[in-house]
């Protein structure tokens, strides 16, 4: 159990972003004795791919608080963080870390689907919940939810190493957080189509009427 909750929680913080977990699993393996992985994946702690995963995330990082380019890497992380995620879920949770599981040994290709659905669905969320954050703020808070985003990444990937027991708590709050989110847009955008069909409505009653409407009332209003 503790060892599908470790799985599940790195692959989730891989659907925020795939590369913070991705370096973290790598760096806790070659340092530590808390991640002590599968000989099939142990290339994960290899410094190429320690310093491959660097240079990416210092990428995504940067990209991913642009608003508009952050649509962009959102379209390109849609295969990189499910992937990431199921190799993550198969590597921690047939790994020596907290508890380990001949379940998860003996089918890897299980596991990978597992991590692969819950960082895909995670990622689906964040790129809903995207789209209205930058149109409630103008695009400028897209590098805050972005901070959150890689802050919430750090913080599930280590509470699924060192307490797996609240993975279940960090999930159905930004399951929660998420949904208010998307929820919250997508009043505000009718609203906004609702005022702008109005407006619409009365300019074209003042025009029918012969009657000139302001300058500053479209603009204003």
């Amino acid at each position: 159990m503790l060892a599908a909750l470790t799985g599940a929680g790195l692959s989730a913080a891989a659907g925020l972003n795939a590369f913070i977990p991705l370096v973290m699993v790598g760096l806790f393996a070659r340092f530590t004795d808390f991640i002590v992985l599968p000989e099939q994946l142990d290339w994960l702690q290899s410094w190429p791919t320690i310093i491959i995963g660097l240079i990416l995330l210092a990428t995504e990082l940067v990209l991913d608080k642009i608003p508009g380019v952050d649509h962009i890497n959102d379209l390109l992380q849609s295969l990189i963080r499910p992937l990431v995620g199921g190799v993550l879920f198969a590597a921690t949770a047939a790994s020596q870390v907290v508890d380990q599981s001949n379940f998860w040994q003996d089918h890897a290709l299980i596991a990978g689907m597992v991590g692969a659905v819950i960082a895909a669905g995670v990622h689906t969320a964040k790129s809903a919940s995207r789209p209205s954050v930058n149109a409630a703020t103008a695009g400028t808070g897209a590098p805050v939810a972005s901070f959150a985003e890689d802050a919430t990444a750090v913080a599930l990937g280590l509470i699924a190493i060192f307490v797996p027991v609240l993975v279940i708590v960090v999930l159905v709050i930004m399951a929660a957080v998420f949904y208010r989110i998307v929820t919250t847009g997508r009043r505000r955008r009718r609203r906004r189509a609702l005022l702008e069909a109005e407006e619409r409505a009365e300019r074209e009653e003042r025009a029918a009427a012969g009657i000139k409407t302001p300058w500053w009332r479209g603009r204003w209003r």
